[in-house]
């Protein structure tokens, strides 16, 4: 409640009407000149954010200050230069009209129509902000995007390149060193190991760790220390994969060394195994590579070859060979016995050591079945051509003896009788063929049909040599 004293005072001192009207503006005034007063002592130093195009967007200054009193012009000048320094708007313009910004232009970000919003709503003087600027999308066919990137990758390995020069200078040194504990390794194992599968195996085997930790240093010092202790962390793992993806080729390459360890055979050792029987030519890695004499290549898995019976008919020179002969019931066992013997002893290809044998083995219908083992040196003969020339000369010896070898017994059944017909004198004098028995046989150890008895061993190496190799790499075989 207003006092009258002070009522009447207040009567005195009011102005008129027409000043009644002008004190909210005026009041009005002083508020702004009062809040301009205190943002100018506020303010943070002024900025330029001019990020180039490929980086991200900043954030916004606080307040863009233009002058301490700024006036549109001035505050258009200075957005439009800000704006054209990003070098993200396309024709930008800036007006300004009684403090409010009017913003103009085009840009491909949504992004940096924001923040040129947020830059003119932070400049000093600014009332208020009309954002007109158009977003357009680019087309599916602008290529920018990819080409900043390139420019950016560029200028990383530009920036990168002396960790690149000292990653490839250290790449060199570590080959060097993992080449040359390799080559000492194997020179310390030359004379201590007879296998050069498992030498070579294990010089390689020491100059890993020598290679991983090259790689390690190399790492480390380009800065990749994350990357060199995963290097190093999945080396087992990879090593694990490896082995259950390549477990036929370990395997093979596990029964290689093996098989370059214990020798069951040499180059050139007529072998059979797992049925095929044929002349090693070479074993390396992977296989072993047999000649038949047929002259195919025959390549069998050292897993096959280390874990099937092996025959090898090189091992032992001398090797036993037989077959079957049948006398008739009416001549003498110990004489046919005693003739074959003969022929077995003066043949040059048999030898007396193990001695040839000629045994009784059956009772047959119509014959006495004997049995002839001899012995052969397979590595000089053929055991084919020695065998045909012994079964001729036997034959031949039987038949000069007398020694019948007559056919099996055979019943045959005339139901209407056997005719019979009188030979007249002119048949009579039509002269009768020779006798099987009485025909010569070649006496000649060997003939032409049957060669010189040598063995294929020199023929099939010949053939190797000219016949294409099916599969490279180090024969095992070669220091033998």
């Amino acid at each position: 409640m207003v006092r009258p004293t002070e009522h009447s005072r207040i009567c005195e001192t009011r102005a008129p009407a027409r000043s009644l009207s002008i004190l909210p503006k005026t009041v009005f005034l002083v508020a702004a000149v009062s809040a301009k007063m205190l943002s100018t002592a506020k303010a943070q130093q002024p900025t330029e954010p001019s990020p180039p195009p490929d980086t991200e967007v900043s954030s916004t200054p606080q307040k863009v200050e233009v002058s301490p009193l700024a006036d549109d012009r001035a505050i258009a000048s200075r957005l439009e230069r800000i704006l054209n320094a990003t070098g993200w708007f396309d024709e930008p313009s800036v007006s300004v009209d009684e403090g409010v910004v009017f913003l103009e232009g085009r840009v491909d970000n949504a992004v940096h129509k924001e923040w040129a919003g947020k830059l003119a709503s932070n400049t000093q003087d600014v009332v208020a902000v009309v954002n007109r600027i158009d977003v357009v999308e680019k087309s599916m066919w602008d290529l920018s995007a990819s080409w900043d990137e390139l420019r950016l990758l560029g200028k990383q390995a530009i920036r990168n390149s002396p960790l690149i020069a000292v990653g490839l200078l250290g790449l060199v040194l570590t080959w060097f060193f993992t080449k040359s504990t390799a080559r000492g390794a194997a020179i310390v194992l030359t004379g201590r190991m007879k296998s050069p599968l498992l030498s070579d195996v294990v010089s390689r085997a020491v100059a890993i760790p020598v290679f991983l930790l090259g790689v390690y240093l190399i790492l480390r010092v380009s800065g990749l220390t994350r990357l060199a202790m995963t290097v190093l962390g999945g080396t087992g793992l990879m090593a694990l994969v490896v082995g259950f993806a390549f477990c036929d080729i370990a395997e093979n390459f596990l029964a290689s060394i093996l098989i370059s360890i214990q020798n069951p055979f040499a180059r050139g050792d007529l072998i059979e195994v797992s049925g095929f029987k044929g002349y090693v030519q070479s074993v390396n890695t992977r296989a072993a590579l047999l000649m038949p004499l047929e002259g195919n290549h025959v390549q069998i898995p050292n897993a096959t070859l280390y874990k099937e019976a092996i025959i090898n008919y090189t091992a032992n020179p001398n090797a036993r060979f037989d077959f079957a002969v049948g006398i008739g019931y009416g001549d003498s066992i110990s004489s046919a016995q005693e003739v074959a013997l003969n022929v077995l002893r003066e043949h040059p290809a048999v030898v007396n050591d193990p001695e040839p044998l000629v045994l009784v083995e059956s009772l047959g219908a119509a014959t006495i079945n004997l049995r002839i083992y001899f012995w052969v040196d397979i590595a000089r003969y053929s055991q084919m051509k020695v065998c045909s020339a012994v079964i001729r000369l036997t034959k031949r010896a039987f038949d000069q003896q007398g020694i019948t070898m007559p056919d099996e017994a055979r019943e045959i059944v005339f139901p209407s009788g056997v005719p019979v017909r009188m030979v007249t004198e002119a048949e009579a004098a039509v002269p009768k063929p020779i006798p099987p028995s009485a025909i010569e046989e070649d006496p000649s150890v060997a003939q032409a049909s049957e060669g010189d008895l040598a063995s294929e061993a020199g023929d099939i190496e010949q053939q190797a040599r000219k016949s294409r190799i099916l599969e490279g790499g180090q024969n095992l075989l070669e220091s033998e």
